[in-house]
């Protein structure tokens, strides 16, 4: 009797390479390769330390603009947010400090500020397009522009500057290490971490991809869509008061030029990592590996003189497109074989 399997069977398909998980990860060890190889510097414990610190910042923004995009929806609002958010936060202690003084309760207060503040504008974003039926594109431009003339505005065209008094309490948000890591860095990995949980371990993550799947299935799935739509963006805005409240001590001061191409950085990062653009298919740890990619590009251009740091911006444009590019042909690639199936 013959030991075949039963023709009705099914039959084996090959595993195949997914870009969107292993890509990621392959392309940042091959810019490794090439700044260590471009500059042996590349791989100092001083430059390994400042790459992961300013990837923090539009890593934890990025990490919120995964929930948005695998929801369907998109913020390009980021950058001004973060701008108005760190010069309110920059008045508000300025004006504490005569009250409280100079330490860690005037910290404390902007802290709070920067936080209620990233809450009312991602809610702000979340309410007029759901509840204003507009389109999250036109809503984050016009909140861009809103944001963006209201730290001019304050800042009466100039800078505004954290008292000095105060910087010495606040620095070492930016500046101190625990366990060998920067402070933003692990701030990072916590914002990281339980993004991750939310996204893969609640239902509310599987709630943002059934909406950027298919929205209006979603909703006969009894899924409250506005709701769960608006709290992607109050998670954006959560991030991105996070990220002020590190970026801050840094330079100690804000400006209308504060924040400008956070949003490219942001929306780069998320669809490098591998989250769809339509939406339906998000992933925090391809957003991380993006982040750190973009960073590391911004960092491997100070090292050589191949490519002027200036066009920074013309290669994450780049990025995006070829991500995109590539996103699509993965999605035909996967229509291809269920037709085959």
């Amino acid at each position: 009797m013959s030991d075949s399997a039963p023709s009705g069977e099914s039959k084996t398909r090959m595993p195949h390479f997914d870009i969107k998980i292993m890509g990621p990860a392959i392309a940042l060890v091959l810019l490794c390769i090439l700044g260590y190889v471009l500059n042996p510097a590349f791989v100092s414990e001083g430059n390994i330390t400042n790459l992961l610190t300013r990837s923090s910042f539009i890593g934890i923004i990025a990490v919120g603009a995964t929930f948005v995009i695998t929801a369907g929806g998109i913020d390009l609002s980021v950058g001004s947010m973060a701008a108005v958010i760190a010069g309110i936060m920059i008045i508000v202690m300025n004006s504490a400090v005569g009250t409280f003084g100079t330490g860690v309760t005037t910290v404390l207060i902007g802290a709070g500020c920067s936080v209620i503040l990233g809450l009312g504008a991602g809610w702000i974003n979340g309410f007029l397009t759901t509840k204003g039926k507009i389109e999250a594109f036109i809503v984050t431009l016009g909140t861009m522009g809103i944001y963006r003339s209201l730290v001019t505005y304050f800042a009466d065209g100039g800078t505004l500057s954290l008292d000095f008094a105060i910087r010495g309490t606040y620095r070492p948000i930016y500046y101190d290490s625990f366990a060998g890591l920067p402070v933003p860095v692990w701030m990072f990995i916590l914002v990281s971490a339980v993004g991750w949980i939310l996204l893969n371990r609640t239902a509310f993550g599987r709630y943002c991809m059934a909406i950027g799947s298919n929205e209006a299935v979603a909703k006969y799935s009894a899924i409250n869509v506005d709701r769960i739509k608006t709290m992607t963006y109050v998670i954006q805005g959560l991030c991105v008061s996070l990220a002020t409240i590190i970026y801050v001590p840094r330079l100690g001061s804000a400006s209308s030029s504060t924040g400008v191409l956070w949003e490219l950085e942001a929306i780069a990062a998320v669809i490098i990592g591998g989250t769809v653009l339509k939406g339906g298919y998000g992933r925090v740890g391809g957003t991380i590996l993006g982040a750190l990619i973009l960073t590391t590009i911004g960092n491997i251009l100070n090292f050589t003189d191949l490519i002027s740091n200036y066009l920074n911006g013309t290669m994450q444009g780049l990025i995006i497109i070829i991500a995109v590019w590539l996103q699509r042909g993965e999605w035909g690639r996967s229509k291809r074989i269920k037709k085959a199936e």
